[in-house]
């Protein structure tokens, strides 16, 4: 359902919850993340075994220039034009963040699909950016949100696009838990197919947020070289974006051009987040 006066997105709003507090000592789980990841082949600032756990399935997404947006009878106002931009070097997550990473650095979660497994859900912006916060002071790196340029390149697989309507494919069913085949529930990552980046799930399961304030006027004014809206606000009802549709989404409103919108305070049980980080 729509919850047009306070978000945009889909899924079913929960109550409001405080988040676990975090720790830094006993994290068994993250030993265990670490063991099964084994070396990473990527760059890290830190030893730490959730670090080294995160690194191992983190993807370099070389930079270069794409086509954001859609001039598509079918696009929103906010999805318009179509335009040209660039972005950096950067790492992305081959998954979604799972409920047993969050719970490495949180403790728990409050997510409403309970799966060590299954994307951490039913969390606000404001959460995502607090649990990034406190990943990086347990780790001493420099994790983040991508932003939604970011985001939009490697969902279209990058230099290495082949020009999918969605992320890895034109089937939606090959790529994506969605509307019609997701039983209204978040899956298990990495079930489905990847991307040409190898990236899984950019197309539905959670909907995951990006660092940028959601405005549908920015496409009209972006910057060309790494464009970004990130803006900080305290107002509760600040618009966030989101992307990749979720498990609520129909085909028709999960290509990888859409854009949808959250309030930063609001939890959701379709939403989550996916890491990224500078190359450099």
């Amino acid at each position: 359902m729509k919850l047009a006066d306070l978000s945009s997105s889909k899924g079913v709003q929960m109550n409001t919850r405080s988040l676990v507090r975090p720790y830094s000592l006993g994290l068994l789980g993250a030993v265990v993340l670490a063991f099964l990841a084994g070396c990473s082949t990527t760059q890290s600032n830190s030893n730490h075994p959730i670090s080294v756990a995160i690194m191992a399935d983190m993807v370099l997404v070389e930079g270069g220039s794409f086509i954001m947006g859609s001039d598509s009878d079918d696009a929103k106002r906010a999805e318009q034009p179509a335009h040209e931009v660039s972005v950096s070097s950067f790492y992305i997550a081959k998954f979604e963040v799972t409920q047993e990473l969050f719970a490495s650095v949180m403790g728990g979660s409050n997510s409403f699909f309970v799966d060590p497994k299954v994307p951490v859900n039913n969390l606000s912006w404001q959460q995502a950016v607090y649990f990034v916060e406190q990943l990086n002071e347990l780790t001493g790196d420099n994790y983040r949100l991508p932003t939604e340029a970011e985001w939009e390149f490697a969902a279209i697989g990058g230099n290495e696009s082949k020009g999918f309507i969605y992320s890895g494919s034109n089937n939606i069913d090959d790529v994506a838990w969605y509307a019609k085949n997701a039983n209204n529930r978040a899956h298990q990552v990495g079930l489905k197919q990847p991307n040409e980046l190898g990236l899984y799930d950019m197309t539905g399961n959670v909907g995951e947020f990006v660092i940028d304030q959601f405005d549908e006027r920015f496409y009209r004014v972006s910057p060309k070289e790494n464009p970004s809206n990130a803006q900080h606000s305290d107002i509760n009802l600040t618009h966030k974006t989101t992307r990749g549709g979720s498990f609520a989404y129909d085909a028709d409103e999960s290509e990888n051009y859409r854009r949808d919108f959250a309030s930063q305070s609001i939890l959701m049980s379709d939403l989550g987040l996916r890491l990224a980080r500078d190359a450099n």
